[in-house]
């Protein structure tokens, strides 16, 4: 598509798991930590209307992918982009060098999503999700399974030991990627 070079300077890495995971502290810290922009999906999909109506029952947009992926492919184009979004096989393939799918534990993403405020219908939907693997699948079907990595999302430790692989996967993407 218009404005993708086949190499992008910079990676992009998508860092995806069932709502309350984690995705968005992780993405926000992670950008930064490596110089990157972070891109909320959830933003932008209410920033531009990307949808096609909104589901009362789980307080959620119905997502139009088409509208959304023309929107972001200007923003991910040059590389150098964290995004952050639970639904994994939206995304064409060729935006990501890396995909991290962030997993808890269900007594952990209970509480997240009880302190979030979620409907019972909501919480259970998307704790179901999580016991039944639904976004880690979703991305070993939607993306090379070699970058797709799953890691454990329960605890502070767990972020700073995430953010330290994604600085340690830049640092190695970088001296791989290093033109001469």
């Amino acid at each position: 598509m218009s404005g993708f070079s086949s190499s992008p300077k910079r990676p992009n890495i998508l860092i995806t798991g069932t709502p309350g995971t984690g995705k968005t502290t992780l993405s926000e810290v992670a950008a930064t930590k490596i110089g990157f922009r972070y891109l909320n999906v959830g933003d932008i999909v209410k920033t531009h209307e990307c949808y096609e109506s909104f589901d009362e029952e789980f307080s959620s947009y119905v997502l139009d992918e088409d509208k959304l992926c023309d929107v972001m492919e200007s923003m991910v184009a040059d590389g150098g982009c964290v995004v952050d979004f639970h639904s994994p096989e939206v995304f064409p393939e060729r935006w990501f060098e890396l995909v991290l799918v962030l997993r808890s534990n269900t007594d952990v993403l209970f509480d997240r999503l009880t302190a979030r405020g979620y409907s019972e219908n909501k919480r259970s939907e998307n704790m179901e999700c999580e016991i039944m693997q639904v976004v880690t699948e979703e991305a070993r079907e939607s993306y090379d399974p070699e970058i797709v990595h799953e890691l454990p999302s329960n605890t502070t430790d767990d972020m700073e030991s995430n953010i330290s692989r994604i600085e340690q996967w830049m640092a190695a993407w970088s001296e791989n990627n290093t033109s001469t």
